[in-house]
């Protein structure tokens, strides 16, 4: 998930990843925060570090977002260890704010004379008595309450495009495999037994399986030299060690 452009203030800096890794390494738990540079996810954003790789370069530290089980890879620049200040009450919230007199009704003055007309038969038709307003549920400090108002979906980080699956074997036979989101990794190559890349040949089609078990019979031809020859140098080594026995 690299992003374009110079490190954002406050990015990870070649002793602050150094400092990461050893507590990787050691099995402690680093959180880390995303800078503007990150893509995908929002910035001051948490995440637990999972993994960091030996070789410096490109999006080469693995994190989990909080709330989230996928693990992205990032850079340098777009992680930083400086836990971001909170933001400042919004204007919306500040005139939720309820003053106390508000709530309070108003008396209404006595007129001179009002106990005279009181006695007087009126002929106009009487008002209806004003209905203060409910108060409103609030904090001791006058803050309106927010409990109420629905809570804002996080969004999570997905993985944009196709995906790309890469069986991979060496001329020893040993199998590993990896995924790739576009042109990111997100599953770095994974050693795979060859007894589970035979039985997943069987599966495919037939031109594939064929390239599959001539590999795995490459490498099990191989295999078997080796042990021939290990198995006569142990017998060379026997047969010396025999001529050193004294009865």
């Amino acid at each position: 998930m690299a992003a374009q452009g110079s490190a954002a203030p406050g990015a990870l800096t070649d002793e602050d990843v150094a400092a990461v890794r050893d507590d990787v390494s050691a099995g402690k738990t680093v959180t880390v925060w995303f800078t503007a540079a990150a893509v995908g996810v929002p910035a001051g954003g948490s995440a637990k570090v999972v993994a960091v790789g030996d070789i410096a370069e490109g999006d080469f530290i693995q994190v989990r977002p909080a709330g989230s089980r996928d693990a992205l890879f990032c850079s340098p620049g777009e992680l930083t260890r400086s836990r971001p200040a909170r933001r400042p009450a919004s204007s919306r919230q500040r005139r939720e704010k309820a003053p106390d007199e508000a709530t309070t009704p108003q008396e209404t003055p006595t007129l001179p004379g009002s106990a005279r007309r009181a006695d007087r038969p009126s002929t106009s038709t009487s008002r209806a008595p004003s209905v203060p307003a409910p108060d409103v549920p609030g904090t001791p400090d006058g803050t309106v309450e927010r409990s109420a108002r629905k809570p804002r979906a996080r969004r999570r980080a997905e993985h944009p495009g196709p995906l790309t699956v890469n069986l991979t074997s060496t001329v020893e036979g040993e199998w590993t495999v990896e995924v790739l989101a576009g042109t990111r990794k997100i599953v770095t190559p994974t050693p795979v037994p060859a007894t589970d890349v035979a039985a997943v040949s069987r599966s495919l089609p037939p031109a594939v399986a064929e390239a599959m078990m001539s590999a795995l019979a490459e490498a099990r031809r191989q295999q078997e030299e080796r042990v021939t020859h290990l198995r006569a140098e142990l017998d060379a080594a026997q047969r010396t060690l025999e001529q050193f026995r004294v009865d």
